[in-house]
């Protein structure tokens, strides 16, 4: 798997690099500010780009905006954002295009390799992935009119398991009920919010999960 590394901070950067090389990835570039990564994208068309989101030069949501732009040239271009701070000024529009391919992760996460690098495949296939505390922040913005609306409380916290990446069996886990009652409830959700068969389960969850992001 081929990865742009983004983060203006050297020390961090090169942990990153000697991390995914580690465990078999290809670091294609590893840059330090958003011009940087939009160039290195464009270039190099990697499966994956891991940003930080604040870069130089003000050092506030630069990596988030060249995200943005990066995957404007290139659409789709599957973005995995780092953070020490939930930011979410511009997941609305990482979000926009409904390609998924998109995780959005606070740096402590990094700390669980394991947990890390399983987000970091899944976005590259086209996933979602999103830190807990980003999915709160984000549901604290939610819209009068609630896409949502129709769901129970049971199924929001389905979706919610699913916008974090969560796999059916891992839901069932966290919630202490069986693998069948999860089908269930996706089911459901994939039915009240209007996702049908024809489409298919990855990216009806990757649909449903950015409903839920964005309402």
């Amino acid at each position: 798997m081929r990865v742009v590394v983004a983060d203006d901070a050297v020390l961090i950067r090169s942990g990153l690099v000697s991390l995914l090389e580690e465990f078999g990835f290809e670091v294609v570039a590893a840059v330090g500010d958003g011009d940087g990564l939009v160039e290195s994208v464009a270039v190099h068309r990697p499966d994956v780009s891991v940003v930080d989101v604040r870069m130089p030069p003000s050092f506030a949501d630069e990596g988030l905006r060249a995200a943005v732009e990066a995957r404007r040239r290139v659409p789709g271009s599957p973005m995995l954002i780092l953070s020490q701070y939930v930011e979410v000024s511009y997941a609305d529009d990482l979000l926009a295009d409904a390609r998924g391919g998109v995780g959005y992760l606070l740096k402590d996460r990094v700390a669980d390799v394991e947990e890390f690098l399983d987000g970091l495949r899944r976005v590259a296939s086209g996933g979602t992935v999103f830190d807990p505390q980003v999915v709160s922040q984000l549901m604290v913005r939610r819209r009068r009119d609630d896409p949502l609306g129709s769901l129970t409380s049971r199924e929001r916290e389905v979706l919610g398991l699913m916008a974090e990446g969560r796999s059916n069996p891992a839901i069932g886990r966290q919630l202490v009920i069986t693998d069948g009652a999860v089908e269930k409830h996706v089911r459901s959700i994939f039915s009240k919010l209007g996702l049908y068969a024809e489409d298919t389960d990855q990216h009806r969850r990757v649909l449903a999960v950015l409903t839920f992001l964005r309402s």
